[in-house]
Parts: structure tokens; C-alpha cells; sequence
């Protein structure tokens, strides 16, 4: 209630118990109209954050995937166990896309549903509160004004009546204490007789008005109740519209949430248990003994007649296994520390020397090479990366020879300050590009770039074989990240 009368009631009348009726105590049903508003605002709540809950849950799947995925496939693992395995991350994505659904029918339908009853349910006022709310404050208090009203009228007359009382009993009680009282004067035991006989007259006054008040109040009981039974019955009927309303989008985010009723879950764990049980260990075993056992094809040692072009052969094998060492490019050295330098190299590097090594026709060493190469091919798997090992020293020598001889003739010269370091190297620049992220990514070790989605950052150098990156952000911090979650900005 407001105004006047609510604090009228409030202040004359205290309420003995918490009945719904006794004065005011309607208010609870009034403030459950409120309640029902701020409930459907924390039942959209709560449906949005298991939505956001779905939609994290389905991205970490997703990386999940991908991450084990690539490791799966680039790792030891191999045959029909690789595939089975490979199965438990297939099944990860399938049933985070089923995840990401029900994030969208969580939110497009369950939240939205709610969010329209609750504009068609409550009506906002001008003045502040809602329409619902202020309609059931009226009919209470219209309902239980009257009787309100002859309660107020019949309380104090009880007041008085009980005043009166206790009026009458300390003029009895004055009166037998002055009969007691040998000396009192007549004319003050008169007043005091007086005095009882006039208070029982209000005495008996009071009561009738109060037993007349309290007539007139039960008469008026039975219409206040029915009043009262009516506005609530009126509230309870919009109660129960949003008692059943709830229930029934309850009913439907359990639809949503429930993945064992929708067939494409219930057939993505029937594909994994399949591909699972495809899994055989002896065709695996089989596959192994067959490309990394004594299943292999092998080249073995037979008995070769000796020729002049194995002589060559050999001879450029020992020729060779002279210049496999270490070769230093770019040293510049003063006079004296070149005549110690080639004092001692002998004892320490094996550095090849052109004027001895090279011959009058400069293709004729190539020639004996390619011979070489094709006989180690013909010997054994070992021999030819051993091979290719050493081809690869020869021709690098060969390139940082040209470039040295370009420089100058010695290649432990000196520079004009005398300070060259042979084993400084100027490290090639990488190229750097922008790009911007596609995903949210969580760095998971420390070497690692942590971004959202948008963001911008350089691309430093070129992707490496296990598809990561090294990048550079904003705020200048460098990490790896994965490849595929950047695009390249045009």
C-alpha cells in the first residue's frame, strides 16, 4: 500500500502473524510479480552463459584436434592404430560442430524466446514499475481498505475499553485501602466511592461499543475475504502462466543440450568405434617388417672384377676424404698470423688447397665425381647418403673457393685494420610480412604468441616442416605461433 493509509496501518495496527490476512501482508504476492520479471532476466543469463560455455568448449576441441592431429601424423605412429587414433580427433571436431549448434539454439531460440515473453508479460510505466504489479497493489488495497477501516474503529475501542478497566481496578483498590483507615474524613470517602461507581459506568459503556465494533467488523469479514480471494486469484493466474512458461523452455534447453537423441552424435561414436576395431596389430607388425625390417630388398656384397675405372674410383675416394673437414670462408688475417696459421692448420683443419686439388682440365674433376656418385648408388643405401654427404662438402668448397679467390688470393689475408674474425657471419635478414589473425590463439609454452582474433602482427621468416611461424606483436614480443591461424594482409 501507499500513501496515508499504509502508514496509518503500519503504525496503529501491529500484525500478530505473517498471515496473508493481516494488514499489508498482501505485499508478498504483489512483489512476486517483480520477482518474476528479475527471474526471466536470470534465466537468459544463465542460458547465455552455458551458450558461451558451449561455444569455449567447441574451440577448445577444435585446437585440441588440429594440435594432436599434426603430431599424430608427424609422429611414430604409423598403420591402421595411426588411423584409429587419428579417429579420436576427427571425433573431437564432429562433435565440437555439434557443440557450436547448440550454442546457436541456445541463442536464437531459448533466449530469444524468453527475452519476447518478458516485453509481452510486463508492462514498464512512465512513473517507474510495471503495469502487472501496480494493478495487484490497487486491488489489495482496495479489497482490504474497508475492512481495514472497522479493524482501526474496533482497536480502539478495545484500547479503551482496557483503559477503562484499569481505571475501575485502581478506584476499587483506593476505596478498600480507605476503610483501612480509621482517621480518613467521610467527605473523601464519598469521593472515593463516588469515584468506582462512576469508573464501572465507563467501564460498562466502553465494552458495549466495543462489542458493537467487533459485530460490526465480522460482518464486513466475509466480503474482505472474498475480495481478497479474488486479486489474488488474479495473481495467481499470471503466476501460473509463468510457472508454465518456464517449464516449457526448460523443457526445450534439455532438447538442445541433450546430444544422445540427435542421430548425427549417437553416429559419430558408431564411425569411431568402427575405425577403432579396424585397428589390426598383425597387419601393422606385417606393414613394419615389410618397409623398416629384414622384409626390405637388399643390394648384397657379390664378387666384382677389378678395371681401371675402379682404380680411378678409389683413388678419388682417398682424394676426397681429405677435404672433408671444416672449411672457413671470409678470414682475414695480418701477415704473421696467416705464417702461424699455416704452420699449424695441417695439425687441425683440413683445408683444401686449389693449386692441388685442381687439374688442366677443370671438367675432367667433375666427370670422376659423377663417376663415383653412380657407383656408390649401385653399392648400398648407407653409401649413397654417405655420398651425397660428400658431394655436398666438395661443391660447397668449390663455391666458397670462387667467392674467396674473388676477395683476394690468400684466404687468411688481412683486412686493412688487421682485426678480421674468420668465424664472424653476417646473418641474413628474414623476410618480414604482415598478417592478421584468423583465430583466438593461447600461447602454450613460453616461446609462444598469445592473440585474438583480428589482431595484426609480422611474420618473420618463412613457415618451417611442423607448420609454425615466428612472428613478432605490436607490443614487440617474439614467439612462434601455427600458420594456419593468420592470413596474409593485401
Amino acid at each position: 500500500m501507499t500513501g496515508s493509509y499504509d502508514d496509518t496501518a503500519s503504525i496503529m495496527f501491529e500484525v500478530s502473524s505473517d498471515s496473508f490476512w493481516e494488514i499489508g501482508n498482501y505485499k508478498r504476492t504483489v512483489r512476486r510479480i517483480d520477482d518474476g520479471n528479475r527471474l526471466c532476466n536470470d534465466l537468459m543469463n544463465c542460458i547465455h552463459e552455458r551458450a558461451r560455455i558451449e561455444k569455449s568448449y567447441a574451440q577448445q576441441l577444435t585446437e585440441w584436434a588440429k594440435r594432436w592431429k599434426q603430431n599424430t601424423e608427424k609422429g611414430p605412429q604409423y598403420g591402421t592404430l595411426e588411423r584409429a587414433w587419428t579417429a579420436i580427433m576427427t571425433e573431437a571436431e564432429k562433435v565440437s560442430e555439434l557443440h557450436l549448434e547448440v550454442k546457436g539454439l541456445l541463442m536464437s531460440e531459448d533466449f530469444e524466446k524468453v527475452k519476447n515473453w518478458q516485453k509481452e508479460a510486463f508492462h514498464k510505466q512512465m512513473i517507474g514499475g510495471f503495469k502487472e504489479t501496480k494493478e495487484a497493489e490497487d486491488g489489495f488495497r482496495k479489497a482490504q481498505k474497508p475492512w481495514a477501516k472497522k479493524l482501526k474503529e474496533m482497536d480502539s475501542f478495545k484500547k479503551a475499553y482496557h483503559a477503562a478497566c484499569k481505571d475501575e481496578k485502581l478506584a476499587i483498590s483506593r476505596e478498600n485501602a480507605s476503610k483501612l483507615d480509621p482517621n480518613l474524613n467521610p467527605e473523601t470517602m464519598k469521593k472515593l466511592q463516588d469515584r468506582v461507581e462512576k469508573s464501572n459506568q465507563e467501564v460498562q459503556k466502553i465494552k458495549e461499543k466495543y462489542k458493537k465494533s467487533l459485530e460490526e467488523l465480522d460482518k464486513c469479514t466475509p466480503q474482505y475475504i472474498e475480495n481478497m480471494e479474488q486479486v489474488f486469484e488474479q495473481c495467481q493466474q499470471f503466476e501460473e502462466k509463468r510457472l508454465g512458461f518456464f517449464r516449457e523452455v526448460l523443457l526445450e534447453v534439455k532438447k538442445h543440450l541433450d546430444l544422445s537423441t540427435n542421430p548425427s552424435y549417437v553416429g559419430i561414436y558408431h564411425d569411431l568405434e568402427q575405425t577403432i576395431q579396424m585397428a589390426d596389430t598383425e597387419e601393422d607388425l606385417k606393414w613394419w617388417r615389410s618397409n623398416n625390417g629384414p622384409g626390405m630388398a637388399m643390394n648384397w656384397p657379390q664378387f666384382e672384377d677389378w678395371s681401371i675405372d675402379m682404380n680411378r674410383s678409389l683413388s678419388k675416394r682417398e682424394k676426397k676424404k681429405h677435404t672433408d673437414g671444416i672449411t672457413l670462408t671470409g678470414m682475414s688475417q695480418t701477415s704473421e698470423q696467416a705464417a702461424q696459421v699455416s704452420k699449424h692448420s695441417s695439425s687441425y683443419l683440413s683445408v683444401p688447397n686449389s693449386s692441388v686439388q685442381s687439374s688442366s682440365n677443370p671438367f675432367e674433376d667433375d666427370a670422376e665425381e659423377e663417376a663415383v656418385v653412380e657407383e656408390e648408388k649401385n653399392s648400398s643405401p648407407v653409401s649413397e647418403k654417405k655420398e651425397e654427404i660428400k658431394t655436398k662438402n666438395v661443391r660447397s668448397y668449390e663455391k666458397n673457393k670462387d667467392s674467396s679467390d674473388e676477395e683476394t688470393s690468400n684466404p687468411f689475408s688481412t683486412d686493412t685494420n688487421g682485426n678480421g674474425n674468420p668465424f664472424d657471419e653476417e646473418p641474413s635478414p628474414g623476410i618480414e610480412v604482415s598478417v592478421r589473425a584468423l583465430y583466438d590463439y593461447e600461447g602454450q609454452e613460453q616461446d609462444e604468441l598469445s592473440f585474438k582474433a583480428g589482431d595484426s602482427l609480422t611474420k618473420i621468416g618463412s613457415e618451417d616442416e611442423q607448420g609454425w611461424c615466428k612472428g613478432r606483436l605490436n607490443s614487440g614480443q617474439v614467439g612462434l605461433y601455427p600458420a594456419n591461424y593468420v592470413e596474409e594482409i593485401q
